[in-house]
């Protein structure tokens, strides 16, 4: 039993630190920075580069961080990417890209929200618009008709966003054990996100809600094999590029 809790927990939580920095350092629709975050290694341990987020890193837990860094990476080669790999030899690209057009269909109360709260009606009335569209002509979301018809490609707007654009700064960096890169802004926002995910309020048990997200997480991984270990080797230090590129990007988001 507790070995069976343990490795839905892990499927739940996934992806770990690397694939969830990446899938913030990624905007959707772009691509990783890795040049950035390589050449923000070129400039020594703890910098964010020449790049217009040059403001300072408080990681004054760092030699915690290192070590759940050390943790993450470990479930990551052992656990996430074998599974993914084998779900991904086992699944067509197409499906399991409809399967994530599906489930980021599903997080539009997360994006409409805060892009009301962030003062961006024109992004809200966007995201509504493609929910609309890809809820209908996009059979429930599984295929991108929004942006494939239109050109209207899928928001990002989070609850972290939200507090930093009222003035709310990164606080402490923390590398959290499971759920990886994060700051105390992004840590209360993960919070208000939870609870604008329609995946919370499924009437099922914790293990079909936890199964739920576990698959999300696989087939979301299954797309993006590789990223993580492009962004060690073009690293000096891995835990510092990981950091770095988090950091760039909720800096650069919240300005946006």
């Amino acid at each position: 039993m507790f070995i069976r809790l343990v490795m839905v927990l892990f499927l739940a939580l996934m992806p770990v630190s690397r694939a969830f920095a990446l899938e913030v350092a990624t905007p959707v629709g772009g691509s990783t920075s890795l040049e950035e975050t390589s050449g923000a290694q070129a400039d020594g341990p703890g910098s964010l580069g020449d790049s217009e987020n040059n403001e300072d890193v408080s990681d004054p837990l760092e030699p915690f961080n290192r070590a759940m860094f050390v943790i993450n990476d470990f479930i990551y080669s052992y656990v996430v990417k074998p599974l993914s790999h084998v779900y991904a030899a086992v699944t067509p690209e197409i499906f399991r890209t409809a399967i994530k057009n599906f489930f980021h269909n599903l997080s539009m109360p997360k994006h409409l929200v805060n892009a009301f709260l962030q003062g961006k009606p024109d992004v809200a009335g966007r995201e509504l618009f493609r929910f609309v569209i890809n809820t209908t002509v996009g059979v429930l979301g599984f295929y991108d008709a929004a942006e494939q018809m239109f050109d209207m490609k899928p928001g990002n707007e989070d609850a972290g966003q939200t507090l930093g654009a009222y003035g709310i700064g990164d606080g402490v960096y923390i590398n959290w054990p499971i759920f990886g890169p994060s700051n105390i802004r992004d840590s209360f926002g993960l919070v208000g996100d939870t609870l604008l995910n329609p995946l919370s309020y499924v009437p099922s048990d914790m293990w079909a809600r936890t199964g739920i997200r576990g698959f999300q997480n696989v087939n979301s991984n299954s797309l993006k094999l590789g990223e993580y270990e492009s962004l060690k080797e073009a690293a000096l230090d891995p835990y510092t590029a990981v950091r770095d590129a988090y950091l760039q990007t909720r800096r650069k988001q919240i300005r946006e």
